[in-house]
């Protein structure tokens, strides 16, 4: 039985993304900090295993990846899907909303995939990275973001040219608006009508709807399986055309 490994996967992508690869028959690691939400993940299969605790030291993510493969035997493919949105500007984006934008999105993905490239070596497996349409253009007030994730997709490409003789895929999706609860927080934040913002969202894809976690994770599901076998250093929009 094949192995994952899901970071943020207590809520939104993640979470999707667990119950996705549990559905397809994965064993799951689900890893994230708030542990009463992972267990309402773990719920829904008996083969998602969960791993509660911060990441944003090296030393962290290499416990997270020798846990999993002490669980379960191995590892077959890492989904880097933690992420955090602190929206500003160069001038109202302040060293600690820089420096915590950037571990979580940039520095964890990194850490992760160094410490379990061992293990997909041996397994011929493969790393999706949860990037963003903002780490393919820029976004407003969203500096550290847009830096992080567009650092992630070049991670992704540099990786990918690495370590494709070894036999390992490394790949990025980029989606577009998802209704996730890092959505809803953004627009409380902003004091925005969440169901208003959500469809204001909506309104800027072709296709008319915002995304659903589900979308995302069934893209990753196909990045990690055998049809993608040629697929390595892509970055992949997901966004209803709106990059089109």
């Amino acid at each position: 039985m094949k192995v994952a490994l899901v970071t943020g996967a207590s809520s939104g992508i993640g979470a999707a993304v667990a119950i996705a690869f549990a559905d397809a028959g994965w064993s799951v690691m689900a890893a994230g900090r708030h542990e009463d939400r992972l267990e309402e993940v773990a719920d829904v299969s008996e083969l998602i295993s969960t791993w509660t605790g911060e990441l944003e030291e090296s030393d962290d993510c290499d416990e997270l990846v020798a846990d999993t493969v002490d669980e379960f035997g191995g590892l077959d493919c890492l989904i880097n899907a933690a992420g955090v949105l602190i929206r500003g500007d160069a001038e109202e984006t302040s060293d600690d909303n820089w420096r915590d934008t950037l571990a979580i999105n940039l520095d964890v993905p990194f850490f992760l995939s160094r410490a379990a490239m061992p293990h997909l070596k041996k397994a011929a497996g493969s790393i999706v990275n949860i990037s963003s349409v903002w780490g393919l253009e820029a976004g407003d007030r969203a500096v550290a973001y847009c830096a992080s994730k567009g650092g992630l997709i070049l991670l992704t490409r540099a990786m990918a040219l690495d370590h494709a003789k070894d036999g390992v895929r490394i790949n990025a999706v980029c989606p577009g608006g998802v209704d996730t609860p890092m959505l809803v927080s953004e627009a409380q934040e902003q004091g925005e009508n969440v169901e208003a913002f959500l469809e204001d969202v909506a309104s800027e894809s072709p296709n008319g709807r915002i995304a659903t976690p589900e979308d995302i994770a069934g893209l990753v599901l196909f990045l990690a399986s055998d049809a993608a076998s040629h697929m390595t250093g892509t970055a992949i929009p997901i966004d209803g055309g709106l990059m089109a």
